[in-house]
């Protein structure tokens, strides 16, 4: 018996699904194009910051330590989170296969008489517990938080701590750029414009305002992000389960535990974005992308 509000138990094992993937099916990719343009439109803010920040404030500085030690942490924060946006952008959020529901997939399951399933009938898979349907997407995503168009994918189970680390480097180079543009604008203010920059003082004026205004607004935004994937991660509730307000079927983990599930244990490794937590998954054949 199968039915679209019942529970899914066990799970087949399958080959790699080729939809929303690019390079031979090799690389994750969601082929929509507004969240491309988001996409790439982020990154040509990356760039404008790099440009006004490394040639406009630091380049011209005339105080060799200073200019080192911002040129760094600068440069760091910008590569993590460009290296975070990456991330999320081409990690497979933990889609589950489309199509799998068929009759035969669900007699090589070995239900139990009374036992059901849930099943999603638009994308016709055999659903897990607390996997929500993306219309961007078009597919079924193992706890979904929400579909984010500046990374053109989902947020979900496999990539939800890259968009976490996107969230705080790009708050944390924000941050840092909004101190590098009011530090220039009061250098420039108390020594000639001529001195303080490679460009003239109309140019240096309009450079500084619209990263000024471009750091104020996404550092804001982007901190608002990281506080609200923390809490949902804490209360091991996604985005959309509290905003559909859904009835908890779970067993709620600590928050601890949450952290742990999402970050993997406590290192250094907690802040990269090159490490992804080994899946602690206690149930055999678990279903596979």
């Amino acid at each position: 018996m199968m039915d679209d509000d019942d529970q899914v138990i066990f799970y087949p094992n399958q080959g790699v699904d080729p939809h929303n993937r690019c390079c031979g099916g090799s690389m994750w990719c969601i082929q929509d194009i507004c969240g491309i343009i988001c996409a790439i439109f982020t990154w040509l803010l990356i760039l404008y910051a790099e440009f006004v920040v490394t040639f406009v404030t630091l380049l011209p500085c005339p105080y060799p330590i200073f200019q080192f030690v911002n040129m760094v942490i600068f440069q760091m924060f910008a590569f993590l989170a460009m290296a975070s946006h990456l991330r999320t952008m081409f990690t497979d959020p933990g889609a589950v296969p489309k199509g799998n529901a068929t009759k035969e997939m669900i007699q090589n399951l070995g239900l139990r008489e009374g036992q059901v399933i849930y099943k999603c009938p638009k994308c016709c898979c055999i659903k897990p517990s607390r996997a929500h349907h993306c219309s961007v997407c078009q597919r079924c995503i193992r706890k979904m938080d929400h579909h984010c168009p500046w990374v053109n994918n989902c947020v979900g189970e496999k990539n939800q701590k890259f968009f976490v680390l996107f969230t705080l480097y790009i708050a944390a180079m924000s941050i840092h750029a909004l101190y590098l543009c009011i530090s220039q604008f009061v250098w420039c203010l108390h020594s000639e414009w001529k001195q303080c920059s490679w460009y003239t003082p109309p140019a240096t004026v309009v450079f500084l305002i619209f990263l000024g205004f471009e750091a104020l607004l996404f550092a804001i935004f982007t901190m608002v992000m990281f506080a609200t994937q923390l809490q949902a991660i804490c209360s091991d509730e996604t985005g959309i389960e509290q905003l559909k307000k859904e009835e908890a079927r779970w067993m709620k983990k600590s928050k601890w535990k949450s952290l742990q599930a999402v970050f993997g244990r406590v290192s250094i490794t907690w802040l990269s974005p090159f490490s992804q937590p080994a899946p602690k998954i206690k149930v055999d054949n678990y279903l596979q992308v």
